[in-house]
């Protein structure tokens, strides 16, 4: 059997794409590759980092399709013609419809910066510090219809007292790296 084929969607920089893609090429993810990067913000920086990786990448601009169904009916076509597995959305800014998930439920997993249920949405960071909260986290979890929804797979803490948002948000963005890597391993185990 040949490795296990994975899809990252994002819409940034691209630094859980780098550390999946880092964990199948150090053996970290067991018998994986990630064989395409989807990116709906063409110029976005993770597609400087699937190129150093020698990732496919698919970019697309939402404006430029009639509808939702119609980008993730081609995005599913091209996954299905990879052998794509399992989708894991790292930093993809915008929900999955029912294309993707008509064709790919319970393959796609989402990585979240805020201990779910607790701030589900784009700024549960920034939520988060508002908030006053003193331990923050990052849950992995199933990708359903619902916003930051779906079963969760994993999570892990992580403690912050001090005042300084960068800082709590670089904390956070290693522990994604960390937990993200280890709970993709497991699912494909």
């Amino acid at each position: 059997m040949g490795k296990r084929k994975l899809a990252v969607f994002a819409s940034g920089s691209g630094s859980n794409f780098e550390a999946i893609a880092e964990g199948c090429r150090s053996g970290a993810i067991v018998d994986a590759e990630v064989v395409l990067c989807v990116c709906d913000r063409p110029g976005a920086k993770v597609l400087e980092r699937a190129e150093r990786f020698g990732v496919r990448s698919f970019v697309f601009s939402p404006k430029a399709y009639a509808t939702k169904s119609d980008f993730e009916r081609e995005i599913a076509d091209l996954m299905d013609s990879l052998g794509v597995e399992l989708v894991c959305l790292a930093g993809y800014m915008r929900i999955v419809g029912e294309e993707l998930l008509g064709r790919y439920g319970g393959k796609i997993v989402n990585i979240h910066p805020a201990l779910l249920p607790a701030f589900p949405g784009a700024h549960a960071i920034k939520d988060a510090f508002e908030y006053g909260v003193k331990v923050y986290g990052v849950t992995i979890h199933e990708v359903d219809a619902t916003l930051d929804g779906g079963r969760i797979i994993s999570q892990v803490a992580v403690p912050y007292e001090g005042g300084d948002i960068e800082e709590l948000e670089a904390e956070i963005h290693k522990a994604e790296h960390k937990l993200y890597v280890e709970t993709i391993n497991k699912i494909l185990a």
